[in-house]
């Protein structure tokens, strides 16, 4: 079987592009052969022998979307016709979702489209792209969710037939890329001792992340710490500022890294303070290299993490996210044991289910 995967996809990095990647490698690996079209990137390869193509878009927003769906078309219309391709998966319903689709009509070809999240729990609300949403979904041969409340969520567009065709396929983990051997030269670039405790986040810094809960949180903590912002986002600045103006002491914003399996061994824990979230894909990633983490009771992360391998809070409450991040600052012994668990279940997620 032909697999033509639209979205994400490596060199980029994130959630979407690591299943895109560990399904396609699924897919390899069971003798099928996969094609790649997606988002730009200066450094477009083979990866591990799959042919990767990307789609020309300005870097204009309003404007990116749109000319995926045009040219990302385009692109999978040929690609399909030229490999005698079998199957168009798209991931994340738009813009990937509406080109995977156009790509599916024109060539008559099985289209399957997997939920990340944010498209639904974000692009759901918006009346101008709810009815292209709609449509996708309709018109899907299979929808798959990558956790039980994004498929909640999209159930309530009450769409005939989505129940019928819907299916939870869990993210994963790639657990030889993120292990616990890994070593990190991000405390010496920072300047961060050895003997220091380091709180890491990792993601985009938007609203989403709840990141203005976790710099409270900070302040209100007892433990000697620093927290460890790896990430960029349009709330650089307006985060930057709150540290300032409140004086929230040891807060590194670290910019953006693309090699996230390299910074979160240098962490003691993890957090995801997130106000809405799919699955929390960071907090898998640092299960995956030893480390306890925590998280907000939102979306897929209670799915995911237990009172085995880290502490899970409610959202939007600094209060309880400090006394969480104290307890495992302070306790090493319990700090260990979670890591070891939590490598454990990510484990559990190191092959992902391939649909079709």
């Amino acid at each position: 079987m032909k697999v033509c995967m639209v979205g994400h996809y490596p060199p980029h990095v994130g959630g979407i592009a690591s299943y895109n990647y560990l399904l396609s490698r699924a897919l390899e690996k069971r003798g099928d052969q996969v094609y790649a079209v997606t988002y730009p990137h200066e450094d477009i390869p083979k990866k591990d022998g799959i042919p990767v193509q990307a789609v020309s878009t300005p870097d204009i927003k309003g404007l990116r979307g749109m000319f995926f769906v045009l040219n990302g078309a385009r692109k999978v219309i040929k690609m399909v016709r030229e490999n005698d391709i079998d199957i168009i998966h798209a991931h994340f319903l738009f813009p990937p979702g509406m080109a995977g689709l156009i790509g599916a009509m024109v060539t008559g070809r099985p289209f399957y489209v997997t939920l990340h999240g944010s498209d639904v729990f974000l692009l759901s609300s918006k009346k101008f792209i709810r009815p292209l949403l709609r449509l996708i979904l309709q018109n899907a041969t299979g929808v798959f969710a990558v956790s039980e409340s994004v498929k909640e969520e999209v159930l309530k567009m009450n769409i005939p037939g989505l129940e019928n065709k819907i299916k939870v396929t869990w993210n994963g983990v790639d657990v030889d890329r993120f292990h616990p051997q890994k070593e990190s030269s991000l405390r010496p670039e920072l300047g961060i001792a050895d003997d220091e405790s380091v709180i890491l986040f990792v993601g985009n810094l938007v609203h989403q992340k709840g990141l203005e809960h976790l710099l409270r949180a900070k302040k209100l903590m007892k433990e000697e710490t620093r927290l460890v912002i790896v990430g960029e986002g349009p709330l650089l600045n307006d985060l930057k500022g709150m540290v300032e103006y409140e004086k929230i002491e040891n807060v590194i914003f670290a910019g953006r890294r693309q090699d996230v399996e390299n910074v979160i061994p240098a962490a003691d824990v993890v957090v995801l303070s997130s106000v809405f979230e799919s699955f929390g894909i960071v907090l898998l990633e640092a299960m995956a290299c030893g480390k306890a983490v925590v998280g907000t009771n939102v979306g897929g992360i209670p799915e995911l993490v237990n009172e085995d391998v880290g502490i899970v809070v409610e959202p939007q409450d600094p209060v309880a996210l400090a006394e969480a991040l104290d307890k495992l600052v302070g306790d090493a012994p319990l700090r260990e044991e979670m890591g070891k668990k939590g490598r454990q279940r990510a484990l559990e997620f190191s092959q992902v289910e391939i649909p079709y």
